[in-house]
């Protein structure tokens, strides 16, 4: 079943559209949940947690793609979800990934306002659409679905040391993006 139909099922408040985004994006979500938790449980309640989130969602919202709106909320449920259960431990993998671009964007907590906000998301925006495609891959693996750097390495076949170089230039450059672009870090 194509998107659109499926949003379709959730504006008709019709249980079906639970069904059909469970078939189509369960496997999707599925894996950005266990890529943050690594716990099948964990990311197993994630999904759940996603599609209800998507039945309060849907309507008012109306999304044109819906794998990213899944995705987006998948992501921010298992990070709240890995945020409560790691909240005195540090150093786990998951933090090492997003400690990576602490020296790039302006902390989370800060006092940014939305139109500070708006900017950065355009900032950030613009900056990955004019990276090469395989550049944008890995920094998008690696900063969204927060893949390993052994698994980014083998999808995209090149050894883990390039990877690794790959990434840090290209978190300097987002630096020096952000900069440009008058985002104060």
């Amino acid at each position: 079943m194509d998107d659109q139909k499926i949003v379709d099922l959730y504006w008709e408040r019709s249980e079906s559209a639970i069904k059909e985004t469970q078939k189509k994006y369960g496997r999707y979500c599925h894996s950005i949940a266990y890529a943050i938790l690594h716990s099948n449980e964990d990311a197993e309640e994630c999904v759940n947690d996603t599609y209800l989130r998507a039945w309060g969602a849907i309507p008012p919202a109306k999304p044109s793609r819906l794998a990213t709106f899944l995705g987006k909320i998948t992501r921010n449920l298992a990070l709240d979800r890995y945020d409560s259960a790691h909240a005195q431990k540090r150093h786990t993998a998951t933090e090492l990934v997003l400690d990576e671009l602490s020296e790039c964007i302006p902390d989370a907590d800060s006092t940014l306002d939305l139109t500070d906000k708006i900017a950065l998301g355009d900032a950030i925006n613009s900056f990955l659409e004019g990276l090469p495609v395989k550049t944008r891959q890995i920094f998008m693996r690696r900063y969204w679905y927060l893949s390993s750097i052994k698994d980014i390495a083998r999808d995209v076949d090149m050894s883990e040391s390039a990877v690794k170089v790959s990434l840090m230039r290209t978190r300097n450059i987002f630096k020096a993006h952000l900069e440009k672009e008058g985002i104060v870090l």
